[in-house]
């Protein structure tokens, strides 16, 4: 995902995202245990996804506390 789309994401579509991810992850992990995996550079890939969508929420977190 291009953190533009993240940006544009609301926080539950984040949360949800988040989790598909770390989902899909532990998936590839897998896969790639039993030697099943073809794209190793997608768990790259997922991992970079999972760190924007972490960095979004994060973001949104610290101008909440300072709109407070």
């Amino acid at each position: 995902m291009k953190p533009k789309e993240i940006r544009e994401l609301s926080d539950a579509e984040l949360a949800k995202k988040l989790e598909e991810n770390r989902a899909e992850l532990f998936n590839l992990r897998f896969q790639m245990a039993t030697s099943q995996l073809d794209n190793t550079a997608r768990v790259k890939t997922v991992k970079k996804d999972i760190a924007r969508i972490q960095t979004e929420i994060r973001a949104r977190e610290i101008a909440a506390a300072k709109a407070n």
